[in-house]
């Protein structure tokens, strides 16, 4: 199995915890998008469905923000079965009326179960999804969900740089062990 991280609006830095898994573990690729801050649904969709469909190997996908948002919307619409699973972390409210201006290009957000097995991980105090709607998303979409109190957006700014928790978080929702680099590891 392979993983394929999903950042959202204006990307996820060399702080990030997305990057720190690319860095740290085997078998991580990212989803590159053309334009990262001005996000929208039907390019951000079609990119992360050309990646998936350009690999012959099984993939579990762990998005952030606007990244967890386009992962939901491509498995609501394009999902293909290489793609086992999606850690969907902190998902942005793109419909919220305090949304962000450059992320409501991604409304609407999915009205159905998705297809996939899905984990959702939210926060009780992030200021672009309220755990509300968070634990609305997961019921609608037939999600885990998991609530980490006083995490924010889950995002650097709020100490998730360098956060091994994911790693735990993606070994027992996929029920493999993850691997660090080596030195002969090749991207």
């Amino acid at each position: 199995m392979r993983y394929l991280t999903v950042p959202g609006y204006t990307n996820s830095g060399p702080d990030h915890w997305q990057t720190h898994l690319e860095h740290t573990y085997a078998g991580f690729d990212r989803v590159v998008q053309d334009e990262w801050d001005a996000p929208d649904r039907d390019r951000w969709v079609a990119r992360l469905d050309e990646t998936v469909r350009g690999t012959e190997d099984e993939r579990l996908l762990v998005g952030h923000s606007c990244g967890s948002v386009t992962a939901a919307l491509w498995a609501a619409t394009c999902w293909d079965s290489r793609v086992t699973g999606a850690v969907l972390v902190a998902p942005g409210d793109v419909e919220a009326e305090d949304a962000l201006p450059a992320i409501t290009g991604l409304a609407p957000l999915p009205r159905k179960q998705l297809p996939l097995k899905t984990h959702l991980v939210v926060t009780d105090n992030d200021p672009h999804l309220s755990l509300e709607r968070g634990r609305s998303l997961a019921r609608i979409w037939g999600s885990s969900i998991e609530v980490l109190p006083g995490g924010g957006h889950l995002a650097t700014a709020d100490g998730f740089g360098e956060w091994e928790g994911i790693a735990s978080i993606i070994e027992h929702f996929s029920g493999r062990t993850l691997y660090r680099r080596t030195r002969s590891d090749s991207r």
